[in-house]
């Protein structure tokens, strides 16, 4: 009691800054941005470095409370990205709190931001790994059945992870010129938040989401555990939004299809492979993927929705071509490598 009466007039008498805890700036970041489209990935970086600076004072997060957390990162084989991913996050909180939150006399919870050390990026970045058909075809039966139907919905639109997860009935639009749907997702659920976008289904994006029609009044995608027994009784669980794509069931499904660390983002990478690949000009492939370009347009056009529609309806189905990128064909010759047999040493005929 004593030394809190110190602390208190230490505070009130002397102006000196209430000391705070990295997890009450981490919980009150996470409640004043609960609407961000990324939160939930947020969410899931900061409690990876909770257990390192959660319990420090915000004056005492820097890099050298950081390093020990970065080095298990990369020990447990976490990415150059991925670690910055969430030092970027902790830099974000340090950033507010040394800026914008206030307490009740007006001073800001931190006097002054450090200086978080990013990672270096040039030479450590994963390859994108887009995926064959025939991958596809490992692929996808293996996936439980909500997370099926997300990969195809992604296979045939191109959108990113949170994108689906996040997909609203009440951002879908019909378009009886083309006969499909398309969503305009709001520019909170947009990477860089700038401006809405337009999300155009194909007839295989269209018929995932005829088929999911009904489970849920707000959102498209949707899980709830079935029961094994007694089928014929409505289960009890109510069906509830998906967070992530990439979760449990999805890392045992890319193992077991023998498709190594294989990312969500991945399939992304895939659509616009088989878009090249058809032939679609740039600007239209930059467009279906939400990539900004100088000559973007801030109105879509049903002439412009019946373009990206014919676009996404050459990359429905397999067509024979390569569909291989260079990583890819690497990939297949290290394997050829692998399982080659030695060469046959000739033997020397002895002679009498």
């Amino acid at each position: 009691m004593i030394k809190q009466l110190g602390e208190l007039r230490s505070v009130i008498v002397h102006g000196e800054r209430h000391a705070r805890l990295f997890d009450e700036a981490a919980a009150h970041y996470l409640l004043t941005n609960q609407s961000k489209a990324s939160i939930v990935t947020e969410t899931y970086l900061l409690q990876s470095v909770m257990p390192a600076i959660g319990a420090l004072e915000l004056h005492q997060v820097h890099d050298g409370t950081l390093a020990r957390y970065v080095a298990q990162r990369l020990g447990d084989g976490r990415s150059h990205k991925t670690v910055n991913l969430a030092l970027g996050v902790v830099r974000r909180i340090l950033n507010l709190a040394a800026t914008t939150w206030r307490d009740d006399s007006g001073r800001t919870w931190l006097e002054q931001a450090p200086r978080i050390t990013m990672l270096p990026l040039v030479g450590y970045q994963r390859e994108p790994q887009p995926i064959s058909w025939a991958d596809q075809r490992a692929l996808l039966p293996i996936l439980p059945d909500h997370l099926s139907r997300m990969a195809l919905f992604t296979l045939n639109t191109g959108v990113r992870d949170d994108v689906v997860c996040s997909l609203r009935w009440e951002w879908e639009i019909q378009v009886p010129e083309i006969g499909v749907s398309v969503f305009e997702v709001p520019r909170q659920h947009v990477k860089g938040k700038r401006r809405s976008r337009v999300l155009v289904c194909n007839s295989v994006a269209q018929s995932v989401v005829d088929s999911v029609r009904g489970q849920h009044k707000d959102f498209v995608f949707v899980y709830r555990r079935e029961r094994v027994k007694n089928v014929d009784v409505a289960p009890l669980m109510q069906f509830r939004r998906i967070e992530t794509m990439n979760n449990t069931a999805w890392q045992r499904a890319r193992r077991e299809a023998g498709l190594g660390d294989l990312h969500v983002h991945d399939l992304r990478h895939t659509v616009g492979m088989r878009l090249r690949e058809a032939g679609v000009p740039e600007g239209t492939i930059a467009d279906v993927l939400w990539h900004s370009t100088p000559s973007m347009t801030h109105h879509y056009s049903v002439a412009q929705i019946v373009e990206l529609h014919a676009a996404l309806e050459k990359v429905k189905g397999d067509n024979g071509r390569w569909n291989k990128s260079l990583a890819t064909l690497r990939k297949e010759q290290e394997g050829r490598k692998g399982h080659a047999s030695p060469p046959r040493i000739p033997q020397q005929r002895k002679t009498a």
